[in-house]
């Protein structure tokens, strides 16, 4: 994949613009790629290029991509008035429970059934995603769609004001972990140890609820890129997302071996079942 600059806003160019509508709501989708279906759901404060660079190594790895737009200025280099702008707003809307723990988004019954529509564009064993930041927890709840098999929780930062809380519903996380063990399924999920955003004390109630479904890695503050937007730069003042701003680009860094690690659960995951 060619290098592209995080400092310019990205055009997107390479991916096909779609308005999908689900369950009565239409969404802005980019879709890129071929091969089994995996949703990248973007952190805040929206598509950024570094969201899309990492849809693109997912596209490239032989996955077709949809990336929905939830919020944000699609392609845009976050700024700090304005991505503060769109935080604050998401925080307030019904699609989202910024703020409650032992519930889930009401976009997640969206995203749900995104999974079940690509799994059916895209056909294969079944469908994978990744959540960032706001939408971090988010694919766990998709877990609920039987066509979602390969969950990845990158810095899951809801809700915002209960350290130890899981963004999701108790009967949902107990339907969850049965398909987990039933399916001998598991979830993969990423912090950096000082992330204020996602302490430690998430993960814990993670592996609480999941067991040994839940495998977590924490990565150390020092593996962080620091050369940042002025949104993250302003506003994320400790380490935060593994894949996207703070990932260092080189190799035999931390964060490129998290990501390779994303690809190949997807990869082990969703990969066809011999002689299909």
């Amino acid at each position: 994949m060619p290098k592209r600059s995080m400092k310019q806003d990205d055009p997107l160019e390479d991916f096909t613009r779609r308005d999908i509508t689900l369950d009565g709501v239409s969404k802005v989708v980019y879709v890129a790629g071929a091969g089994p279906a995996v949703i990248v759901m973007t952190e805040m404060p929206g598509i950024s290029p570094h969201v899309a660079r990492f849809a693109r190594w997912v596209r490239d790895a032989g996955f077709t991509v949809y990336m929905p737009s939830l919020f944000g200025r699609d392609g845009a280099v976050p700024g700090a008035e304005e991505g503060a702008a769109i935080f604050q707003r998401a925080c307030v809307s019904a699609e989202f429970r910024a703020l409650a723990a032992n519930e889930s988004s009401p976009v997640t019954k969206w995203l749900r059934s995104l999974a079940h529509f690509a799994h059916g564009e895209c056909g294969g064993p079944g469908v994978g995603a990744i959540g960032m930041c706001f939408t971090g927890n988010f694919a766990l709840t998709m877990m609920l769609e039987p066509s979602m098999l390969a969950p990845v929780l990158s810095q899951p930062s809801l809700p915002l004001n209960n350290p130890a809380g899981i963004e999701i519903a108790p009967d949902e996380v107990r339907a969850v972990r049965e398909r987990l063990d039933r399916e001998d399924l598991t979830v993969l999920a990423y912090r950096f140890a000082g992330d204020k955003f996602c302490m430690a004390q998430r993960f814990a109630a993670y592996a609480e609820a999941l067991g040994d479904r839940f495998i977590g890695r924490v990565l150390p503050d020092s593996a962080a890129n620091t050369d940042l937007a002025p949104f993250f730069e302003r506003h994320v003042t400790t380490p935060h997302s593994v894949v996207t701003a703070h990932l260092i680009d080189e190799a035999g860094q931390p964060t490129i071996a998290a990501r390779d690690e994303i690809l190949a659960f997807f990869k082990r995951r969703l990969a066809p079942s011999p002689g299909v």
